[in-house]
């Protein structure tokens, strides 16, 4: 699963749509608004963030309100800082305090 959360935030445009969802639900239409891309591109966009389960999709009729799916997101945050060590040197300054 990481790799593929990772593989979805390499690209800017997911990262972007994943700010604007973290503002709140949104429709498709309303997200493809803020980008310049065409709809294909767009939907593909938002299949990868939906396939590395960053985002949720639930229909409304004909259209689609888009969630972050934040555990996920917190997940991935987690590894990646799991990856750089949890030592931030505060052992090393509660050491010279001593």
């Amino acid at each position: 699963m990481q790799n593929s959360v990772f593989k979805a935030l390499a690209h800017p445009a997911r990262r972007q749509i994943l700010a604007l969802l973290r503002k709140g639900p949104r429709l498709a239409g309303d997200l493809a608004a803020e980008f310049d891309s065409s709809w294909p591109t767009m939907s593909r966009h938002l299949a990868v963030l939906k396939d590395a389960d960053l985002i949720t999709a639930e229909r409304q009729g004909n259209q689609i309100l888009y969630r972050v799916n934040t555990s996920v997101l917190e997940d991935a945050a987690t590894a990646l800082l799991g990856l750089i060590g949890s030592d931030n040197g505060d052992d090393d300054l509660k050491e010279a305090a001593e």
